[in-house]
C-alpha cells in the first residue's frame, strides 16, 4: 500500500514538473513572410528546434505575417506585448530612425551572406542593434538572412549602365535612394504585385528575392534576364523578442535562444543556397531564360555608388552615424570596400 501511495506521488509530482516546464515561456513570434513560403517553413523549424533545446521549457508559435498586427508594425507589438516577438526585415522601421535602414541593408556592402553574419556577430553589428532596439523595448536575438538576392529584368542587364532609365520595383527608402542614384526609375510596389507588373509591363525590373524564390515563382517565365549572384540587396532579418520577458530568462535560456539563431541563420542561407543552385541550373538549361553575372568591376562601380548614399543616410541621426562607422571600420579591415 506504501508503495502504491509512494508511485501515485512521484507520477503526480512528474507530471507537475513536466507541467511547469512546458509552461516557462510560451511565446508567440510573428514573421513578415507568409505561409507556404520557404522562408517561414525554415522560421517554423526553427521555433520547433527551440523547444527541444530547451526540454519544451520554452514554446515558440510562429505566425505567418499580418496573423496578429501588419508587418510594419511588430516592433510596437512586441514592445507593448501583444506578440513576444518577431522575425522580420529590420528596414521596415527606418521611419523610426535611419539607422534601422542603413544597419538593415546597406545595398551593395556584402557579396555572401557570411559577410553580413560575421559583421552582426563579430563586428559590432549585434551590439549595435540592441543599442537601437533596447530603447523600444526590444532585445536582438540574432541576426539571419535568406542571402544575397538575384535582380529580375525583362531586358539584359551588365552592368550600371544599363540600369539607367530603367522602370523598377524597389523598397522605400535606402535601396530605392541607391537605384535611383544609378539612373534607374524605381518605384514603389508591395512584393504581391512583382509578377503581375513584370507581365503587364508596368516595370522591366525588380528587386525582389532569392534567385530560387524568384524562379518557383514563375518571375523568370516573364523575365528572362536575371542577374544571378545578385550585386546589390541582402536584407538583415532580424530575430527579437520583448526585453522584459528576455531579461526574466535565465541565462542557459538566454544562451540557447542566441545559439539556436546562429544555427537558424546557417540553416536558412545554405538550404536556399542549394536550391538557389538547382533553380540556377534549370534557367541555364532553358533558351528562354539568360542568366547574366556581373563582373568584379561592375559590382566595385555599384558599391561606389552605394557608399555614396550611405552617407547621406548617416546623416540623418546620430544613430546612423554610429552604425555608418562601425560598418565602415568593419568592411575596411575585411579587405571588401575595394570588392
Amino acid at each position: 500500500m506504501k508503495f502504491l501511495k509512494f508511485a501515485a506521488a512521484a507520477v503526480i509530482a512528474a507530471s507537475t514538473a513536466t507541467t511547469a516546464l512546458a509552461a516557462d515561456y510560451s511565446l508567440r513570434f510573428q514573421s513578415s513572410d507568409p505561409a507556404g513560403n520557404p522562408n517561414f517553413e525554415l522560421q517554423q523549424a526553427w521555433a520547433a528546434r527551440v523547444g527541444v533545446l530547451t526540454n519544451d521549457r520554452v514554446n515558440v508559435e510562429m505566425l505567418p505575417v499580418g496573423t496578429i498586427v501588419q508587418h510594419t508594425e511588430t516592433q510596437d507589438a512586441v514592445a507593448a506585448g501583444i506578440i513576444d516577438g518577431h522575425i522580420t526585415d529590420t528596414s521596415y522601421f527606418t521611419g523610426k530612425d535611419a539607422a534601422f535602414g542603413l544597419i538593415a541593408n546597406p545595398v551593395g556592402a556584402y557579396g555572401s551572406p557570411s559577410e553580413m553574419l560575421n559583421f552582426m556577430e563579430y563586428g559590432g553589428g549585434k551590439q549595435l542593434m540592441n543599442e537601437l532596439l533596447n530603447p523600444y523595448g526590444l532585445q536582438f536575438i540574432g541576426a539571419s538572412t535568406p542571402g544575397l538576392e538575384a535582380f529580375i529584368s525583362k531586358v539584359p542587364l551588365d552592368g550600371v549602365d544599363d540600369l539607367k532609365g530603367l522602370k523598377m520595383r524597389a523598397p522605400e527608402g535606402l535601396v530605392q535612394n541607391v537605384f535611383a542614384a544609378a539612373g534607374a526609375a524605381p518605384v514603389n510596389l508591395p512584393g504581391s504585385e512583382v509578377f503581375t507588373a513584370l507581365d503587364k509591363g508596368v516595370i522591366d525590373a525588380a528587386d525582389y528575392t532569392v534567385f530560387s524564390t524568384n524562379h518557383q515563382q514563375g518571375m523568370h517565365a516573364v523575365a528572362g534576364h536575371p542577374v544571378y549572384p545578385g550585386f546589390h540587396s541582402m536584407p538583415l532579418v532580424e530575430v527579437s523578442m520583448n526585453k522584459e520577458t528576455w531579461d526574466s530568462m535565465p541565462a542557459d535560456i538566454q544562451a540557447i535562444l542566441e545559439m539556436s539563431v546562429r544555427d537558424y541563420a546557417r540553416d536558412i542561407t545554405a538550404q536556399l543556397s542549394m536550391r538557389d543552385a538547382v533553380a540556377v541550373a534549370e534557367a541555364i538549361a532553358d533558351p528562354n531564360i539568360t542568366v547574366h553575372n556581373w563582373s568584379a568591376e561592375e559590382r566595385a562601380k555599384f558599391r561606389a555608388i552605394a557608399r555614396s548614399q550611405w552617407e547621406k543616410v548617416a546623416a540623418k541621426s546620430d544613430n546612423a552615424k554610429r552604425v555608418y562607422a562601425v560598418l565602415s571600420a568593419y568592411l575596411k579591415e575585411q579587405g571588401l570596400l575595394a570588392q
